[in-house]
Parts: structure tokens; C-alpha cells; sequence
């Protein structure tokens, strides 16, 4: 990003968030740590197979738990789409490790059962994959059944990663550790891709939670959060460009969380 005016205006609503944030600074939970991957499988199922494809994700959790009992995983899980759009992703599932070699470990025992590749559900269903990564998150460890995981994708202006990344520990981590600690949430976290198969500058915010209600408590402490500090917006609105925003909300159908 050139040094401009906006720059220079946008350091300024960073510093009023961080003050803004007070001594919950201190309580960061992100600061200096590893970087997380995440393996994610996403597929469109014809709604006459949804059941089917629900088979198919429980009969992937006895090799996923024991991947995560030998440390090669951190973590798994499966959502179903509740917002359908045509020719998109109706169920998903992700991995995740402490590393690319742990990820890819996982990957290839896998594809080594191949029962759990060659469904017919999955031979007529459209399919994508990516490879995540974050710095930005934490969670409970547990097993959970049913819940929500809700996220959105935000499309940052070149240059804007780090200055995001920056907002989001100052502004945002502080509310969602809070909420971690309440039990309102069970998750977060701040990604993007590992490996690029979309545009540069993507980036996927998350959170999981129990129950609807507490998705209802935590989107009105995020709320909460802006309308208490308009510069807040101002300085999301400064990174992100606005035509690249989207929203998920999916039925979390099993997670575990070492």
C-alpha cells in the first residue's frame, strides 16, 4: 500500500481500536503462535443423496480419530449448508494439523481406504478442495454434536493482509476470547489459503458455536463492537473491498478438537 493520506488516516483508526480494546491486549491468545493447516473437502450433492453423503463422513471418524490420538491431527469436522445456492456446496469437511507433512499424512492414509474415496455419492457429486492456513485462532478441546459453524469471506485490497491480520488481533480476538471463555463460542479462527486456487487476498473468518442461541449472543458482541466504535468499520472498510463479502451458516454435525 503507497503512503497516503488514507494510510496514514487508516494507522489512526488502528490505534483508536487498540485503545479502544484496552487491557485485554495483554490477554491476546494469538500472539506468537504456530501456524495451523487445514485440509478442506467441500461437495455440491444432489439433494435425493444428502442422507448418503452423511453416511459417508461417519464412516470417515474411526481413521480420523485415530490420526488425531497419534498427533498427526489437531482436529476434524463436518457441516452441512444451510444457505443453498445453485451449482454450491451443500456438506463439507475438514482436517487439521500442526503441519503441511502431518496434513498431507493424513491425505494419503485416507486415500489409502479406498472406501472412504469412491462413495457413488461422491462419484456424482461436484467437488473442491483447499488448503488453509492460520496463525489467527483458537479453541476448546472437546468432541461436539451439532452447533453451528458460520464464517465469511472477505476479499482484501492488495497490500491490506498484514494491516487485517493487525485489526483483527486488536479489534476482534480480545471479544471472541471472551466468548471462548463464556462457552458462547466453541472456535474461531482467521484463514486463508496455503495453497492459492482462487484471488490473492481471500480471507476466511470462523467461528463455531453450541447451540442457536449463542450464535445469536455472539453475533451481537461482534455487533456490539462496531456500534460502539465507528471506526472500527471505517477501518474494515479501508482493507476489504466490499463487492468480495460473503456469509455461511452451516449445521456443524460433529467436531473434535484436540
Amino acid at each position: 500500500m503507497h503512503k497516503s493520506k488514507s494510510t496514514i488516516g487508516l494507522v489512526c483508526l488502528v490505534i483508536c481500536i487498540a485503545l479502544a480494546a484496552g487491557p485485554l491486549q495483554a490477554q491476546m491468545a494469538d500472539q506468537g503462535k504456530p501456524s495451523m493447516y487445514t485440509y478442506v473437502a467441500q461437495w455440491a450433492v444432489p439433494r435425493g443423496q444428502w442422507a448418503d453423503m452423511v453416511k459417508v463422513d461417519e464412516q470417515d471418524r474411526p481413521t480420523l480419530d485415530k490420526l488425531v490420538a497419534d498427533g498427526t491431527l489437531v482436529g476434524y469436522g463436518a457441516y452441512t449448508n444451510l444457505i443453498h445456492q445453485e451449482g454450491e456446496p451443500t456438506h463439507g469437511t475438514w482436517f487439521t494439523a500442526k503441519s503441511e507433512g502431518n496434513l498431507l499424512k493424513a491425505l494419503e492414509t485416507i486415500y489409502a481406504q479406498p472406501g472412504l474415496v469412491t462413495a457413488p455419492v461422491q462419484g456424482a457429486s461436484k467437488h473442491w478442495d483447499q488448503i488453509l492456513t492460520s496463525d489467527i485462532y483458537n479453541g476448546k478441546a472437546g468432541t461436539w454434536k451439532d452447533g453451528y459453524l458460520t464464517w465469511s469471506q472477505w476479499e482484501l485490497k492488495p497490500g491490506s493482509m498484514r494491516g487485517y491480520s493487525e485489526l483483527t488481533k486488536k479489534a476482534f480476538v480480545p471479544i471472541l476470547e471472551k466468548l471462548l471463555t463464556e462457552g458462547t463460542i466453541t472456535s474461531y479462527g482467521l484463514d486463508s489459503e496455503d495453497y492459492h486456487q482462487g484471488k490473492l487476498g481471500v480471507i476466511y473468518e470462523y467461528f463455531t458455536v453450541p447451540d442457536a442461541a449463542s450464535l445469536d449472543k455472539a453475533n451481537k458482541a461482534l455487533e456490539d463492537a462496531f456500534n460502539s466504535n465507528p471506526a472500527l468499520g471505517d477501518a474494515v472498510r479501508a482493507l476489504a473491498d466490499p463487492h468480495g463479502h460473503r456469509d455461511y451458516l452451516t449445521r456443524l454435525r460433529f467436531m473434535v478438537s484436540k
